[in-house]
């Protein structure tokens, strides 16, 4: 079996310069290493939102409960979890005024995340949140309690039919484990990820450790869910049908290359190079749709792709080149670094840490250079599927 991360990955916790938190520029709907909005990302916000506000209200209208379940798979340390929170809070409250209720609803949020993740920061954000809430609204019409859920989303988490709404926002480009193919550890030509220059057990390894961790994702989702319940799914893809087309093969051949250079240095070994791949992937919208079709366990209500900058803080329109090169590749480094470093740092050390993400700075300002670079954000609402026969727990989310 590869490696699995369960025990190894989590966010740079706190609020250090290279923590998440202070790395996470895009928003809960645009990307998965994300937090303070620019132009260019309020943009994307802006046009992903109304999916989720959809999907929340879609949950509400239908099921009116009195309590609701709500749960942010893979929340991180940012500040992406607070905006899940007010989206959630805001559309119910609407929505309930539109309706003329005087029942208020009580929502009780999961905060679910790998055991390696800095929940104290998380909780520490979500008092500063609540505070200035209280400051621009007054006290809060619809009260909401949280809670921290430790675990992987690759197996069950809560009961069956206990919960009404997910929403992961950045956590579906991590695989379970590190690919591996019949012959043990993947010799990938030092490329830690799908490259044009990958043997095509590579891809395939890839592909298939994808297809089995999204199916078991939804098949866990879908005995969790309540009857009417849905979701709502972000995540980084790829336009091209074959992996190595995608722009994040880019981005960590980028990263490969500074990895070598290290060796060329003689900082670290070859042969820890040559074992080293990364438990990511970038599916097209085509894989993503074949598993969802193939489980038939819900219905595809939205699916819609978005575009941002590699470097969140460059909100310009112009796809010739970066506006500034150099900053840019620190802006970038910075991301991939709070996202990947204990990865990294677990198979290298972290001596390397300064010196291999200098490098990398440096060679994504090259490439920036040479051609302007994007993200392709998916974003899909589900909604599960209705039963013929519902089973003998009946409507867990009730219980809540």
């Amino acid at each position: 079996m590869g490696k699995k991360i369960d025990g190894i990955l989590h966010m740079v916790g706190g609020a250090g310069e290279t923590s998440y938190a202070s790395n996470s520029k895009f928003p809960a709907l645009a990307y998965l290493i994300t937090g303070l909005l620019t132009s260019s990302q309020e943009k994307v916000l802006h046009m992903a939102k109304p999916i989720l506000e959809e999907a929340i209200g879609g949950v509400y209208m239908s099921l009116l409960p009195e309590r609701m379940a709500v749960v942010d798979l893979g929340c991180s340390s940012g500040p992406t979890t607070l905006e899940v929170v007010s989206e959630v809070l805001d559309v119910i409250d609407k929505l309930r005024r539109s309706l003329g209720r005087q029942e208020i609803p009580e929502i009780l949020f999961f905060l679910n995340d790998l055991p390696g993740n800095d929940f104290n920061h998380v909780f520490r954000s979500l008092g500063d949140y609540k505070r200035k809430v209280e400051e621009e609204k007054g006290n809060l019409l619809v009260p909401y309690y949280v809670v921290g859920v430790p675990g992987s989303f690759y197996g069950r988490l809560f009961p069956c039919q206990s919960v009404h709404f997910f929403n992961a926002s950045s956590c579906l480009n991590w695989l379970s484990q590190v690919p591996e193919g019949e012959q043990g550890v993947l010799l990938n030509n030092k490329n830690i990820y799908i490259a044009e220059t990958s043997p095509q057990e590579v891809v395939k390894a890839y592909q298939d450790q994808r297809q089995r961790d999204w199916s078991e994702f939804l098949r866990c989702r879908h005995a969790e869910l309540s009857y009417g319940a849905r979701m709502v799914l972000s995540f980084v893809g790829r336009k091209g049908s074959y992996p190595p087309s995608g722009d994040m093969g880019y981005l960590f051949s980028l990263l490969a290359e500074a990895l070598s250079a290290l060796v060329s240095q003689g900082i670290i070994e070859e042969d820890k190079l040559v074992t080293f791949n990364l438990p990511y992937y970038s599916p097209s919208m085509e894989e993503v749709k074949a598993v969802i079709h193939g489980e038939d366990l819900f219905d595809l209500e939205q699916a819609q792709i978005f575009e941002t900058n590699w470097d969140p803080f460059d909100d310009s329109d112009d796809d010739s080149a970066a506006f500034d090169s150099i900053v840019s590749g620190k802006n970038v480094a910075g991301y991939v670094r709070a996202s990947f470093q204990t990865l990294i740092a677990e198979h290298f050390g972290d001596a390397i840490l300064d010196e291999l993400f200098s490098i990398y700075a440096a060679n994504v300002s090259r490439h920036l250079l040479q051609q302007k670079c994007k993200h392709y954000v998916f974003v899909i609402s589900l909604k599960k599927k209705e039963e013929k026969k519902k089973g003998a727990d009946g409507d867990g989310a009730a219980a809540w």
